[in-house]
């Protein structure tokens, strides 16, 4: 086996950051094993276009270098992944300087795995680190001035000590550590929210992969669903759905039924399932850490006229939206096509966000465009091709109770668009009929 200290970082050409796919094959949703017969996900395909849609990003900013603490950007520019507990400590972080290489620092033996099994990596670059888990590790006991001195020297033996140091999130004593070593900080999330919106051909196959696990999800659930089972029962039968089918995080599962419906709250109880119940979910869960967000609503043994039309007129505001779906369009004129807050029960746009909805899909739930009345009007952007989002509606129905909720999540073609939430919802599906 060659030595480790002499692995040398993968070159980004330019076609690893601006490659073409090839809208005239049908969207892969192949397995996940490796193969010799066909050509499937390429993992190091995928690293060199992430780091180089980064790096081109720094460049075209004003920034010398990026501090990320974000675990979705660490994960893009150094393709490297220690679980989902680390996602919410601020445990780890990575340095990507203009024209350079990254360099992680992550928590205790993580550092030396990536050594031995990252070989994209430089094995010097792999650096134990910690600045404070949080605040549990109190900053005068000197890991964040540490730090801070450390990134300091880095950005001068490269130059760029005199260029703003971008960071995405950061614990306020870092920031200020920072600051004392000379450092002049700056916000980097649109920096790195512009190198992730356009997606290449190995992301959108991984996306569409964790929309197809999803699908499988919504049969499951069109099966089980019927009275006496609990909206907890469900999302426990889902969750063990998405992790024997290769599901790396399950990030959340709604689950609504009868009263619950509206207003949305966005969770789920114990609440049991009756006879003539619309119910709704979302399915939050990650792939290879390429996210779905996709609604489906269901009714329970049968339907009354209020609740097919909240469903009928929910089908429609979607529709209208995705036959608007294509490069060059703005997201004014999509959500020009959804009801204004007044329209379906709310006293303001903001009390109604999240409700007419579309926002990208990648290793975040959240990332480029944001398509919504509260913020596209005055403040639309282009639709690119190679986006991923999902676009949903909600729609409450006039019996004060039930609501539909839908979400399709669409890939943005050369042309137009092609939805990859494939579980039948052009009609109200009807679970334990009778």
């Amino acid at each position: 086996m060659d030595d480790i200290t002499k692995r040398e970082p993968i070159k980004i050409t330019a076609e690893d950051i601006n490659p073409r796919y090839n809208w005239g094959r049908h969207l892969t949703v192949l397995g996940t094993m490796g193969v010799d017969f066909e050509e499937r996900v390429d993992y190091r395909r995928l690293h060199r276009y992430r780091l180089g849609r980064a790096q081109a990003a720094l460049e075209a900013s004003d920034l010398g270098a990026v501090l990320l603490f974000d675990d979705n950007n660490i994960r893009y520019v150094t393709s490297t992944k220690i679980g989902e507990w680390a996602r919410d400590k601020l445990s780890r972080f990575a340095l990507l300087p203009r024209g350079g290489d990254p360099i992680l620092w992550d928590f205790g033996s993580a550092a030396v795995h990536h050594r031995l099994y990252s070989p994209w990596l430089k094995p010097e670059n792999c650096r134990a680190g910690l600045v404070g888990l949080r605040g549990t590790v109190d900053p005068a006991f000197g890991l964040m001035k540490h730090h801070a001195e450390e990134m300091a020297s880095i950005l001068k033996d490269l130059g760029l000590a005199r260029m703003p140091l971008g960071v995405d999130i950061i614990e306020p004593p870092m920031l200020f550590e920072l600051e004392k070593a000379g450092l002049k900080v700056k916000d980097c999330q649109q920096v790195m929210l512009e190198a992730r919106e356009v997606k290449s051909a190995d992301e959108i196959a991984l996306l569409n992969r964790a929309a197809a696990v999803v699908d499988g999800a919504y049969d499951l659930i069109n099966e089980k669903l019927r009275p006496g089972v609990r909206e907890n029962d469900i999302v426990g039968m889902v969750n063990d759905f998405l992790y024997r089918h290769g599901s790396d995080d399950v990030e959340a599962i709604n689950a609504i039924s009868g009263e619950r419906c509206n207003p949305h709250p966005h969770n789920f109880t114990d609440r049991m399932v009756r006879p003539g119940d619309q119910v709704f979910f979302d399915i939050l869960q990650s792939f290879m850490g390429y996210r779905t967000c996709y609604y489906r609503t269901f009714n329970v043994g049968r339907a009354t006229p209020a609740q097919l039309d909240a469903y009928k007129q929910c089908r429609e505001w979607l529709d209208k939206a995705i036959d608007l779906i294509k490069p060059g369009v703005t997201t004014d004129k999509v959500c020009s096509v959804w009801p204004k807050a007044p329209d379906f029960g709310f006293p303001d746009e903001l009390a109604a966000f999240g409700l007419q909805f579309g926002h990208g899909l990648g290793l975040n739930l959240h990332e480029r465009p944001i398509i919504s009345r509260v913020v596209s009007m005055e403040h639309p952007t282009v639709i690119k091709e190679g986006m991923v989002f999902a676009l949903e509606t909600y729609c409450p129905a006039k019996d004060g109770y039930s609501a539909a909720r839908i979400e399709e999540e669409v890939v943005v073609t050369d042309k137009g668009h092609t939805v990859i939430s494939l579980f039948p919802a052009e009609q109200l599906p009807i679970s334990a009929k009778y």
